[in-house]
Order: structure tokens, then sequence, then C-alpha cells
């Protein structure tokens, strides 16, 4: 049996993963990409989702949209976080963790300056899978890249600190595409835990469900698809919301961060757009 015979196939809300890389593939493939991920078909591929693979059905016209709306966030975002994780860097940060890394590649395709720490924080399943397309591909990190493998539901700050985090120091930490999928008292164990292990200077990114898109998108999703999973959007205000929390945080939104990135979202607003779903934050 070959390695690829052997992975275990995506399921789950960790098989959205997979649909993210293809994502992420079909924009490197651009000729103007907002960013590059060259491991991001060899993901999808693996995960039986390739840009060549059959498209899903047209369906409806709201699932039409449904998938457009989170093709064009996963973009968005994507280049959101790649900047904050530069910034952070830049400001002299050396730990980053990656909470729900999935199919996460920047260990290998993001400029890290030396000596900087990654941690790849999800369960056995994904990192397993990765790992197997990672050696197929040879691919190199351009950091000391530290996966932990455990579930953010358990203790994952004791398996974090036995993989070398040290709490002392800044971290940024990166939840892309995570917390829509969390009940909200899991939500706010999680944020209560990173804020626990966040020294002063610490750095956040943060993708959150905009108000409304669980009555726009979640009650008639498909079976199995991202949105059906999705249970927590954001609160009205979420940056008074992260300061009761100690961050001191941004919001933005989809529509002006693609704006800002030259790709304005011809679709109009659903309705009053609030606060944004896209945040970067900073530990007071």
């Amino acid at each position: 049996m070959t390695e690829a015979q052997g992975r275990v196939k995506p399921s789950g809300v960790w098989a959205t993963a997979v649909g993210v890389a293809r994502v992420r593939a079909l924009e490197t493939a651009r000729e103007d990409p907002l960013f590059r991920d060259p491991l991001a078909l060899a993901f999808a591929a693996a995960g039986g989702v390739g840009p060549g693979s059959p498209l899903p059905e047209r369906g409806s016209e709201a699932e039409r949209r449904r998938r457009l709306g989170v093709a064009t966030s996963i973009i968005i975002r994507t280049k959101f976080l790649d900047d904050l994780l530069n910034r952070a860097t830049e400001a002299g940060i050396r730990q980053v963790v990656l909470l729900g890394a999935g199919m996460d590649s920047r260990a290998f395709r993001m400029d890290w300056p030396p000596a900087t720490r990654l941690f790849e924080v999800d369960t056995a399943e994904p990192l397993s899978f990765k790992a197997s397309v990672l050696r197929q591909e040879g691919a190199v990190p351009g950091c000391e890249r530290i996966t932990v493998a455990v579930d953010l539901r358990e203790d994952w700050p004791a398996a974090l600190a036995a993989a070398g985090h040290d709490p002392a120091l800044p971290t940024v930490w990166i939840a892309e595409g995570l917390l829509i999928y969390l009940p909200e008292d899991a939500v706010e164990l999680l944020l209560d835990r990173v804020g626990r292990l966040s020294a002063t200077g610490s750095r956040m990114g943060l993708t959150l469900g905009s108000r409304g898109v669980l009555a726009r998108f979640a009650g008639d999703a498909a079976r199995g698809s991202a949105a059906s999973m999705w249970v927590w959007e954001m609160p009205e205000d979420p940056v008074g919301w992260l300061s009761g929390l100690g961050w001191d945080a941004e919001a933005f939104t989809l529509r002006d961060r693609a704006a800002a990135y030259g790709r304005p979202i011809s679709t109009p607003p659903q309705g009053d757009e609030g606060p944004g779903g896209l945040i970067s934050a900073v530990r007071r």
C-alpha cells in the first residue's frame, strides 16, 4: 500500500480544510494572486477536491451565492492574516500558534525571521494527513515548525507547553475559520486560555462569523457542507467583547478589506453591515 492509499479520508469539520486548500490553490493559479500557496494544490488533490475535481452541482441560487461568498472570504482572510503575521514578526515576535491549523502552509510559504517557532495545533488525523502530503512534496519549513496533536476541547495549553511554548514571551495567535464551528462556551474557554498564555504585546488574528450569517446560510445548507456545521457568530460589539478579555482590537469588514486589496465585492450588502469579522488584536 502506498502512503497516499493509506491516508485517512477527510471527514467532519477538518474536511473543510481541504476545501480551503482548493480555494487557495485556485487563487495561487491566478495571474494576480493576493498570496501564493504552492502546497495548496497538493493538499486539495490528496483530499479529493483538487481544481480538476468535478464541481458541486449548481444547486439553488442561494447555494451558488454561499459557495462564492465562502471562497471570497477565504481569499481575503488569508491575505489579512498573512499581513498580520508579517507585522507581528517585524515587531519582534518569534512565537506563532495556529489554532486548528488544518492545511495551513504558512510555515512553508512565508518568509520567517531567524529563531521563529511556529506551533500547529490540531487533532491527530488532519496532522497525520498533512504530514503525508508534506513528505510526498518534500516540503521544508522556513522556520522551526512544531505540531501539537490535541483536541481544542481538551487541555491543549498543557500540550502546547510540553511542545515548548513559552508564555513569558509574546505570541501571535491565529484562529482562522475556527470559531464559527464552536459553541459560545467553547469560544469563551478558548480565548480565556489564549489570554492566560499571552504576555503583554502578544497579538491575535481571528476570523468571526458575521452577524446574521447563520440565518442567511446555515439553516438551509446541504448536509455535511461547511455551512451546515456553523454554530456561532460574533457578538454585536466584537471590539468591546475582546476589550473585556484584555485585548485592544480592531474589526474590519470583508468588504472593506477586499476593496483595499483591489478585489472589490460586487454583490450588494446583505442589509445593514455591522462590525466586521476580521479581527486584529494586541494583548494589554
